[in-house]
């Protein structure tokens, strides 16, 4: 049996949706993108949402909305992918890695500490879809703000650190009662092939800014600086009488076009309504099945302030080495069940190894990435395969260890 990793989720809906767009003669940003664009807002009941060319481009334009550059410090997890990282240094500041708890996710100790009058901005990451403990983040932020030092507009108008959440592995995902979206100032989605909901490439900003800010008035900026800093898209140009526009910010190019919107217009009803909860169900196999194993490490589903979106399914191998880690996965590869690793910590990277960063500095990190394999988690499944799948994974870990 040969079982891939994550196929996209593609059925009639999501044909006929990109069939109408290809059949409406405007295939990049235009009707789509706005359709897509509502419906990320009511689903997650956040004010305003941006669709951009990527989750890397929805970090960077929030970034430089809010005048990170050269100087300043932005603190994310040292266990994240490494767009997270790259986002900070393409707006010239400078990444502070933290370590992570037991669950993935970033440590609130190491959050505090890090804190510094340089620090800009803190960015969580959702790994696997299980949210970070935003309540404490945001209070981070809150009570830290004798050290902020504002050095744009922005800045002085929120004065703290503004808080961005890199929910690239998250929609669908719950935070005392509430969707992932306006849990923190900024939320920023995915919407690539692999993701839970996607446009092939693609993702979302998502607005939740305080008073005295306007989410609207900073939705149409954000907008206008997706689009080269120009006052009109193309869709508004091309209509009769409209050629005329203005280039009134240095912006950049990182507009989602309405062909691959078309994709997440399909996908995001039927996965807020019917596909979230068959992962959940998945999701649910898995931990009942290795629940009955010592040797399994199970990720965390849900408790009484938050719920994954089961993007992935995190198992950990008790007391597993890399490289026996690695020799279960070559196994479990030789009987056709495709596994993956999320993430390497950044450290272990060539690239970030280059600016200094040690992975001896990041241990429970590197603890929970050497004994990790995600397993499959998509509708598509069949009881069969999930059979096949758990027995697989099993033989290979009793086998190797």
């Amino acid at each position: 049996m040969k079982i891939p990793f994550s196929p996209p989720f593609i059925n009639n809906n999501v044909i006929k949706e990109v069939t109408d767009a290809l059949e409406s003669g405007w295939i990049t940003t235009g009707p789509k993108v706005k359709k897509l664009e509502e419906l990320v807002c009511k689903y997650t009941k956040t004010p305003n949402a941006l669709g951009v060319n990527s989750a890397t481009s929805g970090l960077m334009l929030a970034l430089k909305w809010y005048g990170i550059g050269e100087g300043d410090e932005v603190i994310i997890p040292a266990y994240t992918y490494a767009a997270t990282a790259l986002a900070v240094i393409h707006v010239g500041a400078t990444p502070i890695m933290v370590d992570t708890e037991d669950d993935f996710n970033i440590s609130l100790k190491g959050i505090k500490k890090a804190i510094t009058e340089d620090t800009k901005a803190i960015i969580p990451v959702d790994i696997a879809g299980w949210p970070c403990d935003y309540d404490a983040i945001n209070s981070l932020a809150n009570n830290t703000r004798d050290l902020f030092h504002a050095t744009h507009p922005n800045q002085e108008k929120l004065g703290r650190i503004v808080v961005i959440a890199d929910a690239a592995h998250a929609i669908g995902a719950q935070y005392n009662n509430k969707f992932i979206g306006t849990t923190t100032d900024i939320t920023v989605f995915s919407f690539h092939a692999v993701k839970n909901v996607t446009t092939a490439e693609g993702g979302a900003i998502c607005l939740n800014l305080p008073a005295p800010f306007n989410n609207q008035e900073e939705y149409n900026f954000l907008r206008c600086f997706s689009l080269n800093g120009q006052t009109k898209d193309a869709f508004t140009k091309s209509k009769a009488g409209g050629w005329r526009y203005d280039i009134i910010y240095p912006g950049l190019k990182m507009n989602l076009p309405d062909l691959l919107a078309a994709v997440g217009v399909a996908q995001l009803p039927e996965y807020f309504e019917n596909i979230l909860d068959k992962r959940k169900e998945i999701f649910s196999y898995y931990q009942e099945y290795f629940a009955t194993k010592s040797w399994a490490i199970l990720p965390p589903f849900k408790n009484d302030k938050k719920i994954s979106s089961c993007h992935l399914y995190a198992l950990r191998i008790k007391d597993a080495t890399e490289a026996q880690r690695d020799a279960i996965i070559d196994e479990i590869a030789k009987n056709g069940v495709a596994v993956n690793v999320h993430f390497q910590p950044l450290p272990l990277l060539s690239l970030f190894k280059s600016y200094g960063y040690k992975i001896e500095d990041y241990p429970n990190a590197f603890n929970n990435y050497k004994a990790e394999i995600s397993l499959p988690i998509y509708p598509q499944l069949t009881q069969e395969q999930l059979q096949y799948i758990v027995s697989t994974i099993t033989k290979a870990v009793e086998n190797t260890l």
